[in-house]
């Protein structure tokens, strides 16, 4: 059983763990392996039961500490995760690595992020944040013929994701741009959004999408509360959002949570 100190020293010890990958990666195998067993030891660690009331102790102990460590975990967490997400990409461009094990991964997700929100062919879909290895744009198109527009603001992950979406699914109805998703063409047209849970300004950028989409939009935002905001941005909605929270998904045994959102047609804060 990890007392309160030693997940205090532990999180200490992964900040200064991913500072140090991170910095040192070279995109060689070796370096890869350490990081890869670093994420999943912080995935673990995520996921363990016993973290979450640990963590909240920690919390009230040292409020301004707590958040400190938590903005330092999650930036430096998904910086780990999206040289990752780099590396496997790689991997499978050039021949090294099957797919099949990925679209296992998320298969499970799509239902859940949408709910009774089902993605249909006539539907249009923005994927906020679809990285190296765009996995969900690539499931979805698969899975239920939707168009699928993928935004990432490094545009070294659009273009290998790019990649990745002409060799897994060359003929499916994908497009992966660089920008901002605000600043994007179609989105009239977009009738569901997902948003990564590592996007620091998710909501932000939940609220400017608002007007910018089809009427009947709704979204889907990754995120984590609690001890899982140390992997994922948290749920902090404007008290005056447009949008409505219509349910969540929450799964003990998945890194992130999912938030639904649909569009408020009265007034500003209608219902939470």
């Amino acid at each position: 059983m990890i007392v309160g100190t030693d997940l205090e020293k532990t999180l200490a010890e992964f900040a200064e763990a991913f500072a140090r990958l991170t910095a040192a990666y070279d995109g060689s195998g070796a370096h890869a392996a350490d990081l890869q067993e670093q994420i999943d030891r912080y995935s673990e660690l995520i996921l363990e039961p016993a973290s979450e009331p640990l963590w909240e102790a920690h919390e009230q102990r040292s409020p301004e500490e707590a958040e400190r460590l938590a903005d330092v975990l999650r930036h430096r967490s998904a910086l780990a995760v999206a040289q990752m997400e780099k590396h496997r990409a790689l991997r499978l461009l050039e021949g090294e690595e099957s797919p099949a094990a990925y679209f296992r991964n998320i298969e499970s997700c799509i239902e859940e992020e949408f709910g009774h929100f089902a993605v249909t062919p006539e539907s249009k879909v923005l994927m906020v944040g679809s990285g190296s290895f765009p996995m969900t744009p690539l499931l979805i198109a698969r899975r239920t013929g939707a168009e699928v527009l993928g935004v990432d603001i490094d545009a070294e992950a659009v273009e290998l994701g790019r990649q990745v979406a002409r060799k897994l699914g060359p003929e499916l109805p994908i497009r992966i741009e660089h920008g901002q998703a605000h600043e994007q063409r179609g989105l009239e047209e977009v009738t569901h959004l997902i948003f990564s849970s590592t996007i620091p300004v998710k909501y932000d950028l939940l609220e400017r999408l608002h007007p910018l989409t089809s009427p009947r939009a709704t979204a889907a935002m990754r995120y984590g509360d609690g001890f899982k905001s140390l992997f994922n941005y948290p749920m902090r909605q404007a008290a005056d959002s447009r949008w409505l929270l219509a349910g969540r998904a929450l799964r003990p045994d998945r890194i992130f949570d999912i938030a639904l959102y649909t569009k408020d047609s009265g007034m500003p804060g209608g219902g939470r």
